[in-house]
């Protein structure tokens, strides 16, 4: 999963080993869960969020989350791979757009 090659990501396991927490700054945009289902849940647009749910059958209102801004996605081959590459940019974008402007300087410097 391409979900640490982001900048200024981190990754942490404060829920145990099997869910995984990214984090740009400090904000997290990403869970990604390994347990007998594969599922990541992701920030997303509110209508955007409605959409994909209504294409995808994997795609379900956030888990233990704000459904209105985020998605749990089912890993089960049902969403195309470029689909949710898509998506995880969204949500990292999304997470971005909300931090400080200090913050989104800082970031946008350390951009390689």
């Amino acid at each position: 999963m391409l979900l640490p090659c982001k900048n200024a990501v981190t990754e942490s396991f404060p829920f145990g080993d099997d869910v995984a927490v990214y984090k740009v700054l400090e904000k997290m945009f990403a869970l990604l869960s390994s347990g007998a289902n594969v599922r990541i849940t992701l920030k997303c647009d509110p209508d955007k969020a409605l959409l994909l749910r209504d294409i995808y059958p994997a795609v379900q209102g956030g888990y233990y989350m704000n459904k209105h801004h985020w998605n749990t996605i089912t890993i089960d081959g049902t969403v195309p791979d470029d689909e949710l590459l898509a998506m995880i940019d969204d949500s990292y974008r999304l997470v971005v757009k909300g931090l400080p402007r200090a913050d989104r300087e800082q970031l946008a410097r350390s951009t390689p």
